[in-house]
């Protein structure tokens, strides 16, 4: 197939104008998945499939140090963040963040989030009515804060909104960026002053706790981290699991949309209660398309890309990708029952190994905590009352624009998983 011509038009407007939908447009377009445009000026090649995903995680081909714009570095990540790195020094900074994947680590972030809920719930019945999104993050925060021997006062509530602000303002201009700036802002400073504090022995941590570690880590020279980028990194524990709210909002709407559903896991099948997970994470909209920049000169499908230029791995669009999923815009869990999946075709969170590459470390935490929430979110007795639960895809990150409001909570029957 002849390699298509250098468009000339810059689409960074029609991203911006079209959100999640942009690129799944274009690719509809091309039958070999690929796409080749111009984004802030610079020459870029979308892909999308599984063997994409593995070209797109291979350091021969793509590097992420550079690739992600300074309002994404900024916000999101924070500067000099572990996702920035390529290489040996990605490879050292990982390590910091291996541990977060044992299955004994995981459970203990999921014991402490579900006993945050557990309390949280008895308190809701007792209210006239509660936005789901906004006390999941709250519960979210506690947990993982405990859990990762960060100490938490009266700042659970605000902590929880600035963590929100900084996965919800990092793909947006106006009052949303300036909002999550001055949250990291704040955050980044006191995290700080407490690994500082660490140090000197003013304050002490639970013995290999994430903070404890983070404190501790030595990078590929040998240095310690600097405090500041110790609490960019102790962000980028805290921060992915606070976002799990998004989709504990989405398994609401779920089962408010297909409520067959809500039995099965109410009977705390864990099996289907993976499978309902895995179902949310690739129906719902969370990542648009991650981005890198070609180490060399590339040639994917026929399609050329110079040295320098972006590579866009199309995560939306492959996760509703109807050669991989048959019928994707049905929400049907039982579709991860039905055959085994492969890492490279479902990629909510990225792909690759997490291990070795730039696949998200905490998506093995997503997942747990999801499927312990989704059962006792099943369990829990409520009235959703009239309200507007659409989910704009022009929004990024997108989500129910209510928040998903629920009354008349009662008090929710014991879990015994």
């Amino acid at each position: 197939m002849p390699t298509p011509r250098r468009p000339w038009a810059d689409h960074t407007l029609p991203l911006l104008a079209e959100g999640y939908a942009w690129l799944p447009n274009r690719m509809r377009e091309s039958p070999d998945h690929v796409v080749r445009t111009r984004l802030m000026g610079r020459p870029a090649l979308a892909v999308r499939g599984p063997e994409a995903v593995r070209f797109f995680y291979d350091e021969r081909h793509v590097h992420r140090h550079g690739a992600l714009p300074e309002p994404v570095r900024g916000t999101l990540f924070g500067k000099g963040a572990v996702h920035t790195l390529d290489g040996d020094a990605h490879r050292a900074r990982k390590s910091l963040f291996l541990p977060l994947l044992q299955v004994e680590r995981i459970a203990g972030l999921v014991e402490e989030v579900t006993a945050a809920w557990d309390e949280a719930a008895t308190s809701w019945a007792g209210r006239p009515g509660v936005v789901l999104f906004d006390e999941a993050a709250v519960v979210l925060t506690r947990g993982v804060c405990r859990w990762a021997g960060v100490p938490l006062h009266d700042e659970a509530e605000p902590l929880a909104r600035d963590l929100v602000a900084l996965v919800d303002g990092f793909a947006t201009a106006g009052p949303r960026h300036w909002r999550v700036r001055r949250a990291r802002g704040r955050q980044e400073a006191r995290l700080a002053r407490l690994v500082e504090d660490l140090r000197s022995g003013a304050v002490t941590a639970p013995a290999d706790s994430v903070l404890d570690r983070v404190a501790r880590h030595r990078e590929a020279s040998g240095e310690l981290l600097e405090p500041g980028t110790a609490a960019v990194e102790l962000l980028n524990v805290i921060r992915p699991t606070v976002a799990v709210s998004w989709f504990v909002a989405f398994a609401a709407h779920a089962l408010h949309r297909w409520p067959l559903y809500r039995e099965r896991l109410r009977a705390g099948d864990t099996a289907y209660a993976a499978a309902f997970v895995h179902e949310v994470r690739r129906f719902y909209p969370f990542a648009p398309f991650l981005g890198g920049l070609a180490v060399t000169d590339l040639t994917w499908n026929g399609a050329r890309l110079p040295k320098g230029g972006l590579v866009l791995l199309d995560v939306y669009g492959q996760n509703h990708d109807e050669k991989l999923w048959g019928d994707p815009y049905a929400f049907r869990p039982q579709r991860f029952l039905e055959r085994p999946v492969g890492t490279d075709e479902l990629i909510p969170q990225g792909g690759g190994d997490p291990r070795t590459g730039h696949r998200c470390p905490g998506e093995g935490l997503t997942i747990g905590l999801l499927e312990a929430l989704a059962i006792r979110l099943a369990r829990l007795e409520y009235t959703v009352p009239a309200q507007d639960l659409t989910i704009s895809l022009r929004r990024i990150p997108a989500r129910p624009r209510s928040g998903f409001e629920i009354t008349g909570v009662r008090a929710p029957a014991p879990v015994g998983d």
